[in-house]
């Protein structure tokens, strides 16, 4: 909430329209701090991890982020105001400190979650990696890192990503390569 709060700065000074945007900010900002914290935190490191799939190639599409917001909206039964901004600060957390914080926001997951909930995070990081119709092979390698940080087992991971084997860029590319050859 300080890095919010941080972000949302001093209110003295500004004209109506910022006046409306910072009000609208501040009621988002007494939303989450409703929340227990303890959903909070979760939430919080959903998103992150969420995030470090998406910024995995070095780029987050505007499809990716869609889809990141969509699904906390959906898993923390937030407002689509709030999924955003929990969204945007997860995405600017891990730009600003991905390489160092990753191994440890995703233990944390793995401590506070069931394996339930595990399994419902790997889901999710097929589904936002494949929102641009694509999963990039740096995508799935790091998909495939998270799923063992979170201990789930190669097993499992095969399954899950069998569900979204039409994205995988590694198969396009190989049918894009048998097309060429058949018609040569």
């Amino acid at each position: 909430m300080k890095l919010l709060r941080d972000w949302l700065g001093p209110t003295s000074g500004r004209d109506a329209s910022s006046e409306h945007e910072n009000a609208t900010l501040l009621e988002i900002t007494r939303k989450l701090n409703q929340m227990p914290v303890e959903q909070a935190r979760y939430l919080a490191a959903f998103a992150y991890v969420l995030g470090r799939v998406a910024h995995a190639d070095l780029d987050i599409s505007e499809e990716e982020t869609r889809a990141m917001q969509r699904i906390v909206m959906e898993q923390g039964a937030l407002s689509s105001d709030l999924s955003i901004i929990v969204v945007q600060l997860a995405k600017s957390q891990n730009l600003l400190f991905g390489g160092t914080e990753n191994y440890l926001v995703t233990r944390e997951f793995k401590k506070m979650s069931t394996p339930e909930q595990r399994q419902q995070l790997l889901q999710c990081l097929f589904a936002v990696s494949s929102s641009d119709d694509s999963i990039s092979v740096v995508e799935n390698n790091e998909i495939a890192q998270i799923a063992k940080e979170l201990g789930v087992t190669h097993t499992r991971f095969v399954a899950v990503r069998s569900k979204f084997r039409d994205y995988l860029a590694v198969l396009k590319n190989s049918r894009k390569r048998r097309a060429v050859e058949e018609d040569s």
